[in-house]
């Protein structure tokens, strides 16, 4: 294990202190290290890899260790710069994420999957699950980072935000020092990517939700497309799209404007404000002249936790939830560990409730500690904060002069999975809160369940959910990750995250049904975007006589899926050799859309070798009551060998979808 005197040492060398270091009578550059680099203990698990893989096979690339844990708000904000530093040395550097779990559920390989899919990593990410590697490198916080060089030894570290630029500095000056001695090696490192193993569902890791009883209307942040989903109840018909589903931060009408992971939402009147969470910003959407405008934050994470001021020009952190309230909206800033408020005329923000300082202490409102608050509700005359960091939920007053304090929980690393009182009742990393009818409603996401709350006695109870992770409706209903509540009509609506559903369940009851959304093909990506995306799969070569033939094409679906019917699927055919292929219609290229499988094409041959490709998108959905459908796109790539003597004018070609997760 490194000493912390090591990791001092190493750490001096980022911040470019020393000039040299002198080991053994030898001279050597600040930017190549002396302690050897730990290599990853055998028998832990890898994602985005499909094999474990090892330092001393990483020689001769530069290697940046990413120790994180997927709950904490630090960790989500540092991935934007990671991606920024792998895009700059895609040759000449890897990143690798160690993940040393903080809660017991994040220890689970199949969650840290879910959440590499939900935060788009493209690394290789180890599951660090017994903090072994946490162990080795001596490391104390989330998130740290460790810069390995081309030889294997340790260069640089740093705990906390802010990496790209340090690190930037560093990784070009390791690579300058390497590249004179010809040590730097630039051979891309094969990955086998998360993404690539799953089709894509139709709503994509969902956070919030937001029911409406008055306007018949239930809001849905689809929150890895992008886009918020508008459908009317209670025949849960998409009303409308809000977004066009790409990243950004564009205002406009709805086709056009973008969004960046957007989770709680809340409805004032006819307008519904959103937090545009990683673009740090409040966004508000005028659903009567169908027109999204940026009200509040810049576009970047703010580095200071207690400056307000015009809304445009005040710089937020990580806004996760919303609730409007007399006048004011009130924000869980998850990044700055506070609520804050902002005026709904002037919006103006401000902090509202909480040092920043991340803890779970009580008191006044501005030297109270939240940690990492991620949904919050009212009453009408106190705020309700699933506090998730400290696994708590906080009750703040809605007078100015009024106090926070706790009603479950106790600290960072106290949690579980108890019901009772404030002495005994545990939660593991609550994310939504909703009030009904004198009771508080919690999202209790790392159990995988719903706890309820009463008011008047102030006692936990679960609600529904039997606490393992899955996908299932009636009497022993599961969640996976529930992120976000709302009630309307004796209904609590549930964001089912990590199964990119919505669920209800009538509070009387206890009732549980997954949502079936009519008119899903409002919620299809763009044909263009969708064949940029998807598997390439590349066929054996299949050898055809000359002349007239016939290709068919054919689909095998995974068992209990069928096709959906309302959804656009479509199949496109191109070839690169007009020339020796040529398509009956006369045509460049075909395309058969909601295709009856099998496809026959006839086409004309001549003489030679040539490729046809397949762009396939298609939507399936399980037989039962398709409740949950996907959309997966892929590439066939089909080379030909035209010639005589072949013995047949049979061309076939197939693709198998691949089986949900869920």
């Amino acid at each position: 294990m490194l000493t912390s005197l090591l990791l001092a040492a190493v750490t001096i060398a980022l911040h470019g202190a020393l000039a040299q270091h002198k080991q053994e009578g030898v001279a050597m550059s600040e930017y190549q290290g002396q302690v050897n680099a730990p290599d990853f203990p055998p028998g832990l698990q890898w994602l985005n890899a499909e094999r474990p893989l090892s330092l001393r096979e990483l020689r001769g690339k530069v290697v940046l260790l990413d120790f994180w844990t997927y709950c904490c708000i630090n960790c989500m904000h540092i991935i934007p710069d990671l991606k920024r530093l792998e895009k700059k040395y895609a040759n000449e550097m890897v990143v690798i994420g160690v993940h040393s779990a903080k809660f017991t559920a994040e220890r689970d390989t199949d969650n840290i999957r879910q959440a590499i899919l939900r935060y788009g990593i493209e690394h290789p990410v180890v599951n660090d699950r017994d903090l072994e590697v946490w162990g080795q490198y001596g490391v104390h916080a989330w998130p740290t980072v460790m810069l390995i060089d081309p030889a294997g030894k340790l260069v640089g570290s740093f705990s906390g935000e802010g990496v790209y630029d340090p690190f930037d500095a560093l990784i070009a000056k390791v690579i300058a020092a390497f590249d004179a001695k010809g040590q730097i090696n630039r051979r891309p490192l094969q990955l086998k990517l998360e993404r690539q193993r799953l089709p894509e569902s139709l709503l994509a890791f969902p956070g919030k939700a937001l029911a409406d009883d008055a306007s018949k209307r239930l809001f849905v942040a689809d929150s890895n497309h992008d886009r918020i989903v508008v459908l009317s109840l209670p025949n849960a018909t998409v009303k409308d799209v809000i977004g066009s589903g790409e990243e950004g931060m564009q205002d406009g009408g709805f086709e056009q404007a973008t969004f960046n992971h957007p989770q709680g939402m809340a409805l004032d009147g006819n307008l519904l404000y959103v937090a545009d969470t990683e673009n740090h910003a409040i966004r508000r959407v005028d659903l009567a002249a169908r027109a999204v405008a940026t009200v509040a934050g810049t576009g970047d994470q703010a580095r200071e936790f207690n400056r307000g001021g015009p809304g445009r020009s005040t710089p937020l952190s990580s806004p996760w939830d919303l609730v409007a309230h007399g006048g004011g909206l009130y924000i869980a800033m998850a990044g700055s560990h506070q609520i804050w408020r902002m005026d709904l005329k002037t919006n103006a923000v401000s902090p509202y409730a909480g040092s920043g300082f991340e803890g779970r202490t009580d008191g006044p409102l501005t030297t109270a500690a939240l940690a990492q608050p991620s949904g919050i509700t009212t009453d009408g005359e106190m705020l309700y904060v699933a506090d998730s960091e400290v696994s708590a939920v906080r009750a703040i007053a809605l007078d100015p002069a009024g106090r926070v304090e706790t009603l479950i929980g106790e600290d960072l690393f106290e949690f579980g999975d108890r019901d009772g009182d404030r002495s005994v009742a545990r939660l593991q990393h609550p994310l939504g809160v909703a009030y009904y009818d004198g009771a508080l409603y919690v999202a209790d996401t790392y159990n995988n369940k719903i706890k309820r709350i009463s008011l008047h006695d102030r006692v936990a109870t679960t609600f529904v959910g039997t606490g393992g992770a899955g996908l299932r409706d009636g009497d022993a209903a599961a969640f996976n990750e529930p992120g976000g509540l709302s009630v309307a009509a004796g209904k609590l609506y549930i964001a089912d995250t990590d199964n990119h559903a919505i669920r209800v369940v009538d509070l009387r009851s206890k009732g549980v049904e997954t949502l079936q959304i009519q008119g899903i093909e409002r919620l299809a990506p763009r044909t263009s975007a969708a064949r940029l995306g998807g598997d390439t799969v590349e066929l054996r070569v299949q050898s055809v006589e000359p002349g007239e033939a016939t290709l068919t094409l054919g689909i095998e679906l995974p068992p209990g899926y069928k096709l959906n019917a309302q959804a656009p699927s479509v199949v496109t055919i191109d070839t690169a050799a007009p020339q020796l292929v040529s398509f009956n219609d006369g045509g460049p290229e075909q395309s058969f859309r909601r295709p009856q499988f099998p496809i026959s094409i006839p086409l004309t041959l001549r003489e030679g070798q040539a490729n046809i490709r397949a762009h396939y998108v298609v939507y399936y959905c399980d037989a039962d009551k398709e409740r949950l459908c996907y959309f997966k796109q892929a590439k066939l790539n089909l080379p030909i060998e035209v010639r005589k003597g072949a013995g047949t004018r049979r061309l076939e070609a197939g693709y198998r979808l691949p089986t949900p997760s869920a």
